[in-house]
């Protein structure tokens, strides 16, 4: 048996195998913090399904118990999980999906009902051994990457350029381990941030393709 991390979809799911039990750093809806688990998984839902008091986060904990996968880290998403982009520097496995109709500038909000409720979606996995302070640099190194990527595909909303969505989500996965470090001058930083702009610029540029650059919430 590999230990080497894979993915699949079965829809309406993305499973990844981290092929071992790992550290997850995540603010997912599902098992969220820092945790151990074998996988992280994407539920891909309708726009539709997200009406004004449905339960997210039970809705999805009763759907991983259903498949066996209780005890793991999910996100959702309705971005269709073929548009997933993967981007591979070193050390560092980016997966993204990418949707942009939730679309925010941070510092602000808007106002007007989203023209549907894309998101952007990330799971970061590290074959390095990290410390529990190297994965919350890492985590913020990631973060600053996907904005970067969103500002430069130049999608523009009501406040100015949007910098991410609403409801976005990364979830980073690693051994426990010894570096210490994962910043912009360390190389583990600089492969953590192209591999996770590469994918998110991708996956954003895709969607501009079909969606066009401006979102019109009037």
């Amino acid at each position: 048996m590999t230990d080497a991390p894979s993915w699949r979809t079965c829809d309406p799911w993305l499973i990844v195998d981290l092929g071992r039990l790992r550290r997850v750093l995540s603010f997912a809806p599902r098992r969220p913090g820092l945790v151990d688990a074998r996988h992280l998984l994407w539920r891909q839902v309708r726009d539709a399904d997200l009406t004004p008091g449905f339960d997210a986060c039970d809705w999805l904990a009763a759907e991983l118990s259903r498949i066996g996968h209780a005890g793991d880290v999910a996100m959702m998403t309705s971005r269709d999980l073929g548009h997933l982009q993967q981007a591979r520097v070193g050390a560092v496995t980016c997966l993204a999906t990418v949707g942009l109709g939730n679309a925010e500038r941070v510092g602000h909000h808007r106002d007007t009902p989203h023209k549907g409720w894309g998101t952007i979606n990330l799971a970061l996995l590290i074959e390095d051994g990290l410390t529990d302070a190297a994965m919350i640099e890492a985590l913020t190194i990631a973060a600053e990457a996907r904005t970067a990527a969103i500002l430069d595909c130049g999608l523009r909303i009501g406040s100015g350029l949007a910098t991410g969505t609403g409801t976005d989500c990364i979830a980073l996965a690693c051994d426990s381990g010894p570096k210490t470090f994962a910043g912009k001058h360390t190389r583990l930083g600089r492969d953590l941030g192209r591999a996770t702009y590469d994918a998110v610029h991708r996956g954003a540029q895709a969607w501009i393709g079909v969606h066009g650059n401006r979102l019109n919430d009037a």
